[in-house]
């Protein structure tokens, strides 16, 4: 079977699937990806790269700025998907990321491809994460809603042309609309847990100066990038208590200066220096020498990280569902998270990780110095949010198992 995959910063979502697909001598797999590489293949996986031939039309509508912007990709993809239709690829199935609008054209291309689609999230103005947090109020009342709904134009001409869809969560697809919604399986990318796995006897080596290890109090926290979207706000003010309360601790913090979700903060700081400066007249010199900012770090850097926390905080907004949390439960972590719907489906309260309120500062450093002085506590909790991601998430037996199924039956069910 000839299967393309495209998502703009291949392999993104499809690390584990696309390989296992061209592990197969039965398949060809080739992806389509902007992200200019220098290797004409990735683990059986041909690459083609294209890049965009314009940028975003200067003063157009900022409510149809999305929509032109993922038509220029798609536009970009489309004249690539042409040149190797010319070369003599055919594909039977497409995976596709839509959220860049770079499969937006493929089956004006091939016709009678089936397309599948990666189902992140499906925008809404009430009940997910816009206007869920009241300390940033949307920008343009009432017309962020207007903005919203145009911006969804993307998944609704997906829907059109797509033949199936795949979602992490359950609550991730409960975004999507009917009749979309009944086409959509739910397999979650998967986690490798006899890699990220919990280990006694590791050590973490900071600046070349302070070595921690298991023995040693570790808070954990992590962001792709350190935002409100991720509660870093809220982590951040319950650092001065936390501290105060546990002097012998060491916060890790983990996560880049940009934005990846929501919008950038007005002014030239970053949202790390932003809450950093908030609460920095509240914390003490010898205190804030215990909180290491590591900015983005390599993943075996990261795992070593999970293995060594002590107490591991997550924080989101009704949003997409970060894979750093089910790596953390992989590592047996302690783990308090935050009350919201995407948190749900893997941290059960006080069974799997304990739950906050996600604006109770006070909650939040309750519950993380209970754990620190209750280590039974954490070994019971860490040892069932390892096993309920080895039973839940686990790449090999559950996750990758579901997802090359859902290609299979894409390919047969619509022959």
């Amino acid at each position: 079977m000839h299967i393309l995959f495209v998502h703009q910063n291949f392999p993104g979502q499809f690390k584990f699937l696309a390989p296992a697909l061209a592990a197969d001598p039965a398949n060809s797999v080739v992806a389509m990806t902007m992200k200019q590489v220098q290797a004409k293949e990735w683990q059986g996986v041909k690459l083609l790269s294209y890049a965009a031939t314009r940028g975003t039309t200067k003063g157009v509508h900022p409510w149809v700025s999305d929509l032109e912007t993922k038509t220029i990709r798609g536009e970009a993809c489309f004249r690539a998907a042409q040149q190797l239709k010319a070369g003599g690829f055919t594909p039977g199935v497409i995976v596709a990321h839509p959220g860049w609008g770079e499969s937006l054209f493929l089956k004006d291309v091939w016709p009678t491809a089936k397309l599948g689609i990666y189902c992140e999230f499906y925008y809404h103005a009430q009940g997910a994460d816009v206007g869920f947090d009241p300390e940033f109020p949307p920008r343009d009342e009432g017309g962020d809603a207007c903005r919203l709904r145009l911006k969804n134009l993307n998944n609704l001409l997906h829907f059109q042309i797509a033949d199936a869809g795949l979602s992490p969560t359950e609550w991730q697809a409960s975004t999507f609309p009917e009749p979309f919604r009944s086409k959509i399986t739910v397999a979650h990318d998967g986690i490798d847990t006899a890699m990220v796995a919990p280990n006694s006897t590791v050590t973490l080596t900071l600046n070349g100066k302070v070595t921690l290890t298991r023995q040693d109090e570790v808070i954990t926290f992590v962001n792709r990038n350190l935002e409100p979207y991720r509660g870093y706000h809220i982590f951040m003010r319950a650092l001065p208590e936390m501290l105060r309360r546990r002097p012998k601790a060491r916060v890790l913090i983990v996560g880049g200066d940009r934005v990846s979700y929501g919008a950038k903060p007005e002014g030239e700081r970053t949202w790390k220096e932003i809450f950093a400066a908030e609460v920095r007249p509240q914390i003490s010199d010898a205190d804030w020498a215990r909180v290491h900012f590591l900015g983005t770090i390599p993943y075996p850097q990261f795992m070593l990280l999970l293995q060594l926390s002590t107490v591991h905080v997550y924080l989101t907004y009704p949003f997409v569902l970060s894979w750093s949390l089910l790596e953390a439960m992989s590592a047996a972590c302690a783990i308090v998270a935050s009350d919201t719907k995407p948190v749900h489906e893997a941290v059960l309260n006080d069974e799997t990780g304990r739950l906050v309120n996600f604006f109770d500062v006070a909650a939040l450093t309750d519950e993380v110095c209970s754990l620190l002085d209750d280590p039974a506590g954490r070994a019971r909790l860490g040892a069932n949010a390892r096993a309920f991601a080895q039973s839940h998430y686990d790449l090999k037996t559950v996750c990758l198992p579901l997802q090359l199924e859902w290609v299979k039956s894409l390919a047969v069910a619509h022959p």
